[in-house]
């Protein structure tokens, strides 16, 4: 690859992310499904520490135990028995994170160093997340821990309170994002299995050949590959009583059969109506908490595929050039934030990092300049209110009501637009930082003026380092002007 090919490639994607139709499609909005649970599960983890914590007069804590809580976002709609594990990492990570952060306040760190410090955590938590294939808020919550720990502990002597505040949190969080385990083992396999058939039926609707066609085909057949997965794991998860696993085993038999039958549907042309409404009877069926099949007869269930591994699935990954790479750039971008909102004079350089850190979670660079767009309009929007909240003379106890109500409105909204998001996340976080200090209003003009900083640099990092073989900004510019189809972003 020639330099002129990489500055006119760079040049391309900087124009992408001024482009008006990039910014109208970053505010679009997307069908999200079965988001109540998940929800229900961060507001549930975060309500029981940051209640305890108040009763037990640790208003200092609880917002760093509140960000271990927050470990049941992660991972939402994994089998449990996976969702185990990757929690678990999560937990650990946020740990070193934070432990991390307070010791670099304890030993009076210079700023310059500890944004060099925790920049580097991020990019090593985007690889490690990435090989485990963990799925979330990503990195920037653990830029989030480390800098609260490092505000929160001044002395060698905080640094206990601290960890354990985080590792309270932490557990609390992975129980309660388990607990539906004890009630329904194969949630997570059902919505994977009526996930597997609604994309079966999106692509029996085509009924022709096109590109559509072709990606719709694609993306049941790598639907169907993660239900049989999801099925695998929930299987094999251990529960109380012969009754129980018996029951465990046919729910999964089932599931197996519809697999099977919508995999006959994608091999087999043409398909006829009746075979796709017994599908979509299926489907909705599935998506009930207790509903069950309506077929009479199902096709056997087929021998389940091998189920890969999770640690040595991982520990491959971890040798993707990739992945590094991508970590590298991730890193670069938080530093390169952080050291220029130091320059610029910002309250908060570290939020900046945080920015920057969040524009770089996304797969490509498309999805980073979207992210990008909808961080900078939601810090903006979420300020305004920041700013009525912070203005008000806020006890600890409404703080926490707002802090749960955000936590769990974030949760619901983060499926159908980033932007919606971010406008209860800005408010939240700088709550959950003043709880028991209370902040200056100052503090939402401070967020904006640090995202500012993250997201712009973390664009020019990206557009800069951008692959050339990254080209799915150009094929969405393409279909915006109406010169092709493309439907593989999110």
């Amino acid at each position: 690859m020639t330099t002129t090919t990489r500055i006119r490639h760079s040049g391309t994607a900087l124009a992408h992310a001024a482009s008006a139709t990039t910014w109208r499609k970053s505010l679009s909005l997307r069908p999200a499904d079965a988001v109540f649970v998940p929800a229900m599960k961060v507001g549930i983890a975060a309500s029981a520490v940051l209640v305890v914590g108040g009763l037990t007069g640790q208003q200092h804590l609880v917002g760093l135990a509140t960000l271990g809580a927050l470990v049941s976002a992660f991972g939402r709609y994994q089998p449990y028995g996976r969702l185990a594990r990757q929690l678990a990492v999560v937990a650990a990570s946020l740990l070193i994170a934070t432990c991390a952060g307070a010791l670099m306040g304890s030993a009076g760190v210079e700023l310059w160093m500890q944004i060099a410090l925790l920049s580097l955590i991020a990019g090593v938590a985007s690889h490690i997340f990435h090989a485990f294939k963990i799925t979330g808020p990503g990195a920037v919550i653990l830029v989030f821990a480390a800098s609260a720990g490092a505000g929160t502990a001044h002395s060698f002597t905080d640094i206990g309170p601290v960890l354990l505040a985080v590792f309270i949190g932490a557990a609390v969080g992975w129980l309660i994002a388990l607990a539906p385990v004890l009630f329904f083992p194969m949630g997570p396999a059902r919505l994977a299995t009526a996930r597997a058939i609604g994309a079966v039926l999106r692509w029996g609707e085509i009924g022709q050949s096109t590109i559509q066609e072709t990606e719709l085909r694609q993306a049941a057949l790598l639907a169907v590959g993660t239900a049989h997965d999801s099925v695998a794991i929930s299987a094999s998860s251990p529960v109380p009583g012969k009754k129980r696993a018996t029951a465990l085993a046919h729910r999964a038999h089932a599931l197996k059969a519809l697999l099977a039958e919508a995999s006959i549907v994608l091999l087999n042309e043409p398909q006829t109506a009746a075979r796709l409404d017994g599908l979509a009877r299926h489907e909705a069926a599935l998506r009930k908490v207790r509903g069950r099949p309506t077929a009479t007869a199902l096709p056997e269930a087929p021998p389940a595929p091998a189920r890969p591994r999770m640690f040595p699935t991982a520990r491959i990954a971890l040798l993707s050039k990739d992945s590094f790479s991508q970590a590298l750039r991730m890193a670069a971008a938080s530093a390169l934030a952080g050291w220029a909102a130091v320059v610029l004079g910002l309250e908060h350089p570290l939020w900046a990092s945080m920015g920057a850190v969040a524009a770089m979670q996304g797969l490509n660079y498309s999805i980073t300049v979207q992210r990008s767009i909808q961080r900078l309009v939601g810090n903006v929007l979420g300020a305004v209110l920041a700013l009525v909240l912070l203005s008000m003379p806020l006890g600890f106890w409404p703080a926490v009501v707002i802090v749960i109500v955000f936590v769990v409105l974030a949760e619901l909204l983060v499926m159908t637009n980033y932007t919606l998001t971010t406008i209860v996340v800005t408010p939240m976080a700088l709550i959950m930082t003043g709880l028991g200090t209370q902040l200056a209003p100052t503090a939402a003009f401070a967020r904006v003026g640090d995202t500012l900083v993250g997201v712009v640099i973390g664009v020019l990092v990206a557009a800069l380092s951008i692959s050339i073989s990254d080209r799915h900004h150009l094929v969405a510019r393409r279909e915006l002007h109406g010169q092709g189809e493309f439907h593989g972003l999110p």
